[in-house]
């Protein structure tokens, strides 16, 4: 009864405000979009234009294929692996006693972490599940060497490499770990233990290959700071949720009381939690060689630029961590303040997750594709008349809008060059972006930017007819007098993400060029976005 009722919780607080009426954002719609094409004819191409493995995108396209292509209907993929995650959760706990297990499947439920990814059309509430699996196999194996349990081990793994690029490092660690239990009695089933990783990893190696080998402009959109390793924990055992994107430089950016209640508390008490049950088992102690092993290469990759530090990155480790965190709550020699702070954690959880208008499920998607359809439609264009859409390519919209009749521009992520200056590529300007770009951003006019709108947009106008500016601000957000304050110190020109500057100067330069020459009949803002309606005259 006790695990029917947590699970039951699970599912409300996932299902809670799950309709999300600012459409899909970028990396949901990436999900769908790959998942949506024939398996012969565009989908193993989709997978290849991306940096992850292939796994969710399968897992995606089946239950389309049974229930459709709905937004709702593909959020709710994620809610699956998610009460299930509760479910095995409560197995990993049960492997040492039953109160370890709900309390397990509790803290699993409550996640406000794991209630956010439950909600989104990516692949990390699926990927929780397979380390749980992970998890609760890894436990049985060092309890009972049977070929099932390896074999379930082995495969649980394999889910995990084929879901994740960087999946491989949760699965070597965990082999370590392993490795390091059972030496001394086990010296064959480790040979076989890492005989199948490396086979798997072998077999995952044009993947890794690919994410060490590309270069993302999209990856240079956050600097790491050692304040996000306090965010992980916060992400991770707090409602508050802080890194999902991008983190502020400084862990302690808001000292007011609710960040200290809703954050700093139950993350500490996490915290006693696990150092609790670490002291309990040596098992527990080396069991920390996974995370610490995980965060220590994600640390690295993200000094190495390799990497944006964002806590989902780390997922395959917050069932040890969960684990951990239950098993130490249950231990605590004092029972009344063993319950005390079971009671005091889940109502603080309970409590934001209810109340804040920034809890979980109550996060709007700022950057939802849907909001910028809607403001095309309401700014009514007609036959000929332009979009232009900058950071997105065109395609990011299309399950929203019909832009039949309409002449659609992108300035975006993978053609900016071409719009900033002659003779320019993409991995140039990746390459060396920052070098070349910086006279450009120390200048109020782009001559070359100007000249090019005014050949494809502006001179093939005719009267009456307008154009329709579609702005990401969330990424375009420096005004030129900050542009140039920013591109002449070098400390702070070298800090900030290139991604910024170049997205800041093509707003502000498209938006004043359209100004000289035309007229602003209409203007939107909602989420992270903005449209402008920009008329050619008759006179």
């Amino acid at each position: 009864m006790g695990i029917f009722l947590i699970t039951l919780l699970g599912l409300i607080l996932r299902l809670l405000f799950i309709d999300k009426p600012d459409g899909l954002w970028n990396d949901e719609y990436i999900s769908w979009m790959i998942a949506s094409k024939p398996l012969f004819n565009g989908f193993w191409a989709g997978v290849k234009s991306q940096c992850h493995m292939p796994l969710y995108y399968l897992y995606l396209k089946f239950f389309m294929s049974l229930f459709g292509q709905s937004d709702i209907i593909l959020k709710l993929t994620s809610v699956l692996s998610g009460i299930l995650s509760i479910i095995v959760m409560y197995f990993v706990g049960l492997e040492k006693n039953k109160k370890t297990g709900l309390i397990a499947a509790l803290f699993t439920a409550i996640s406000s972490f794991l209630i956010y990814y439950s909600q989104e059309v990516r692949f990390y509430s699926l990927l929780f599940l397979f380390s749980a699996l992970s998890l609760l196999f890894t436990i049985k194996l060092l309890k009972k060497i049977t070929i099932q349990n390896i074999i379930l081990l082995s495969i649980s793994n394999l889910l995990i490499i084929f879901t994740h690029t960087i999946g491989f490092v949760y699965v070597f660690f965990n082999l370590l770990y392993l490795s390091l239990e059972l030496f001394r009695n086990y010296k064959k089933t480790i040979l076989k233990i890492w005989g199948i990783g490396i086979l798997v990893i072998i077999s995952a190696s044009p993947f890794i290959i690919k994410i060490f080998s590309t270069n993302s402009f999209s990856q240079w959109w956050a600097n790491f700071s050692f304040s996000n390793l306090g965010f992980l924990l916060t992400d991770y055992f707090s409602p508050v949720l802080t890194n999902l994107v991008s983190a502020p430089e400084k862990f302690f950016y808001n000292i007011s009381i609710g960040f200290i209640i809703f954050a700093i508390i139950p993350a500490l008490i996490s915290i006693i939690w696990i150092i609790i049950g670490i002291k309990q088992e040596k098992e527990n102690s080396l069991l920390t060689i996974i995370p610490i092993g995980v965060i220590f290469i994600m640390t690295l990759a993200a000094l190495i630029g390799k990497l944006v530090f964002i806590t989902k990155y780390s997922i395959e480790i917050y069932p040890i961590l969960l684990f951990l965190s239950a098993y130490g709550a249950c231990h605590i020699s004092n029972k009344v303040t063993q319950n005390i702070l079971i009671i005091l954690y889940c109502l603080i959880h309970m409590t934001y997750i209810t109340l804040s208008p920034v809890s979980a499920p109550k996060i709007r998607r700022a950057q939802g594709h849907k909001i910028p359809a809607d403001m095309i439609k309401r700014a009514a264009p007609q036959k000929g008349d332009f979009i232009v859409i900058e950071y997105y390519p065109k395609d990011r919209f299309e399950k929203y809008i019909n832009f039949d009749n309409l002449n659609v521009i992108t300035i975006d992520k993978g053609n900016f060059p071409e719009y900033l200056s002659q003779n320019m590529n993409y991995e140039k300007a990746v390459k060396n972006g920052k070098e070349i770009y910086r006279p450009t951003f120390q200048s109020t006019t782009n001559g070359y930017l100007k000249e090019k709108l005014n050949k494809e947009i502006i001179s093939k106008l005719k009267p009456n007819q307008s154009v329709i500016l579609i702005s990401l601000n969330s990424v375009a957000f420096y005004s030129p007098e900050q542009l140039i304050k920013i591109a002449s110190d070098d400390n702070l020109y070298k800090k900030t993400p290139l991604l910024f500057l170049v997205f800041s100067h093509i707003k502000e330069q498209v938006v004043k060029d359209f100004y000289e020459s035309l007229a602003v009949v209409r203007f939107e803002s909602r989420g992270d976005w903005s449209a402008v309606k920009f008329t050619k005259l008759n006179n």
